[in-house]
């Protein structure tokens, strides 16, 4: 039975996460977009699908480092720091072991933790990789936070920022495939969710496909999220409306398509007190998703108790 306490508990630690996610923003205040820069960037949108979107060109001037894959970004940005992309591999003992992608949430604060769950798969025999998605980690811009630049009011960078985050992934799959590998794993968490869920639509060869609190509503994200509050002030000051991403859910949105791989063991892990991946449109996501399956977890978006439940259903799996 929910308690008072747990979700009074829930909703304090997500309104701390999510104050401070309004200062960010506010940095950012100066860089929304008018009415008439996102009418046009979506009018272009609605000219293209999905594959085209995202679509991935071989990795260009590709290095490998001490187990720190790099590469050209294909989607190059004003921002140098942010176009070369950069992942650490965790390699098991077989160079063409299962490979699980482990994408980090937004404005993730360290990498201990996924470090430890990269070892943690290679126990069971799966190499990991942890790609650091743009504009997070070592692509954090001169001058900004980490992850700053991801989520703000500038609509149209956060849309291009998803789209060069799911085109690296496909090319970090292509390496990887060249390497041996051809067996994947996603474990994706919140912004990282969003990207594994937009990739699961473009590639196959899951095993399983693992989000936690995935972003999939996006109208809900810019309009209800509390932790987007300074966006929302921002993009009405300028006279934009509800509604106003609606042309983007055909390419950025999960509740828009489905896997390629319908074979893959698919969860989605819900926090029943989350407000910013409200369960209500996870569990329509699950169910839209043939063979998916909702997990529900007494938390609200941030904490751990999703990633430890997720990864105890993950360890039934592989260690059978």
């Amino acid at each position: 039975m929910i308690t008072l306490f747990e979700k009074s508990a829930a909703w304090v630690v997500d309104g701390t996460m999510c104050n401070m996610m309004h200062a960010v923003q506010w940095r950012r205040r100066r860089e929304t977009n008018t009415v008439e820069e996102l009418s046009a960037y979506l009018a272009k949108c609605a000219e293209t699908d999905r594959a085209d979107f995202f679509k991935a060109p071989r990795p260009a001037n590709t290095t490998l480092r001490d187990n720190w894959l790099e590469w050209d970004s294909p989607l190059p940005t004003t921002h140098k720091e942010n176009n070369r992309v950069r992942v650490r591999l965790f390699p098991a003992r077989d160079k063409d072991a299962p490979t699980v992608l482990i994408l980090h949430a937004l404005m993730s604060a360290s990498d201990i933790g996924y470090r430890r769950l990269a070892a943690w798969f290679n126990n069971y025999g799966w190499s990991a990789a942890f790609p650091h998605l743009p504009y997070h980690y070592s692509r954090t811009p001169r001058g900004t936070w980490n992850g700053e630049l991801a989520i703000t009011s500038n609509l149209i960078r956060n849309a291009e920022g998803i789209r060069q985050g799911v085109a690296e992934l496909r090319q970090l799959m292509t390496l990887l495939r060249i390497r041996g590998v051809r067996e994947f794993g996603i474990l994706g968490t919140s912004y990282g969710g969003w990207n594994g869920a937009l990739l699961s639509f473009l590639e196959p060869d899951f095993r399983f496909i693992s989000l936690i609190q995935p972003i999939v509503n996006m109208d809900k994200a810019v309009w209800e999220n509390p932790g987007a509050a300074m966006i929302r002030s921002r993009l009405r000051k300028l006279g934009h409306a509800r509604g106003n991403t609606t042309g983007f859910d055909h390419l950025g949105s999960p509740l828009h398509g489905t896997p390629i791989s319908s074979s893959a063991d698919t969860l989605i892990t819900a926090g029943l007190h989350d407000r910013i991946s409200p369960v209500d449109d996870l569990d329509r996501l699950a169910k839209s998703w043939t063979g998916a399956r909702l997990l529900p977890v007494r938390q609200g978006h941030f904490g751990y108790r999703a990633l430890r439940e997720t990864v105890s259903h993950i360890e039934k799996l592989i260690a059978a």
